[in-house]
């Protein structure tokens, strides 16, 4: 991918496949911890919703058009969902929670790199940034699997 408005859609996409994961988890979470972590959801899906809208505007701002629909979302994210059922753990569910995290940390280095060989520094800026903060997510998510 060497396009930036290529990368910035499927960013768009990705983070939107990845809010609705933390949704199906916050909605089918049970067991040990579920007081602590089931409010920590409703942070971590503002988080992505906040990215999402960050490389959206991104987008918009460069004379792009960002990927607006589900459909268009389910077509395009690379994270898949399968349906939800009651008999995963949190720990189960936590650990696709790191999957799609890394895929979305490995998604931002390239969409750095892309940005730095379209030579926008912006939009290079804004995933460094949007990288940072998933790498932390994911470290906090690993330390509560007690990885």
């Amino acid at each position: 991918m060497s396009d930036v408005n290529t990368i910035l859609n499927q960013t768009v996409a990705d983070l939107a496949k990845a809010s609705a994961l933390v949704h199906q988890i916050h909605w089918y979470m049970r067991g040990p911890g579920f007081m602590n972590l089931h409010p920590k959801m409703d942070s971590f899906i503002s988080d992505l919703n906040e990215l999402q809208d960050e490389f959206a505007e991104r987008l918009i701002t460069i004379g792009g058009s960002p990927l607006s629909t589900l459909k268009e979302f389910d077509d395009t994210s690379k994270i898949s969902l399968e349906t939800a059922s009651w008999d995963k753990s949190i720990h189960e569910r936590f650990e696709a929670l790191v999957t799609a995290y890394k895929y979305l940390a490995d998604l931002f280095r390239q969409g750095i790199d892309v940005a730095n060989e379209n030579h926008d520094d912006v939009t290079a800026d804004i995933y460094t940034g949007a990288l940072g903060d998933i790498e932390k997510t994911t470290w906090m998510i690993k330390a509560e699997l007690g990885w």
